[in-house]
């Protein structure tokens, strides 16, 4: 049971020191809140307007396969300066790691977490273009109008 002294007092500590700053904030802070003290402070840059939505889950997602993909060139930047002494096993973990990655990667960009954007539809022109048109009746030669014929170069 000894052993686990220093754990228990630790958490103790750990305890006592939350109480504390509770009780401490109650007895010290005045109870006066006024809409400035409450609102939200952003490096004193008054907030104009409420954002209009929440951040979507897909630039979670792509942090999260930044961060990852981070860890993986951290470790295997070791691998390629000692691969002769670490062998086939570290060679095939990193294959495994790498393929863990790859199927993240596919399954965020497959549900759409790289299309931030606003979505662009496709749009028909063909009801647009009628039988009559042709290339002579649409298309007007820009800047011919008052020039000569060009000359044959010589």
């Amino acid at each position: 049971m000894g052993q686990y002294l220093a754990i228990v007092l630790l958490l103790g500590l750990g305890i006592l020191f939350a109480v504390g700053s509770f009780v401490t904030n109650k007895m010290v802070m005045k109870g006066r809140p006024t809409a400035a003290k409450v609102a939200p402070y952003e490096c004193g840059i008054v907030p104009a307007k409420e954002p209009p939505e929440r951040f979507g889950v897909g630039f979670y997602l792509v942090a999260m396969l930044f961060i990852i993909f981070d860890i993986e060139i951290v470790f295997l930047y070791p691998y390629v300066v000692a691969r002769g002494e670490l062998g086939a096993y570290a060679f095939f973990e990193v294959i495994a790691f790498s393929v863990v990655f790859f199927a993240a990667f596919v399954y965020v960009v497959a549900r759409g977490g790289l299309d931030w954007g606003p979505v662009r539809r496709l749009r028909r022109l063909s009801p647009a273009v009628s039988a009559e048109r042709t290339t002579t009746s649409t298309i007007r030669r820009v800047g011919l109008e008052g020039r000569d014929e060009p000359s044959e170069a010589a």
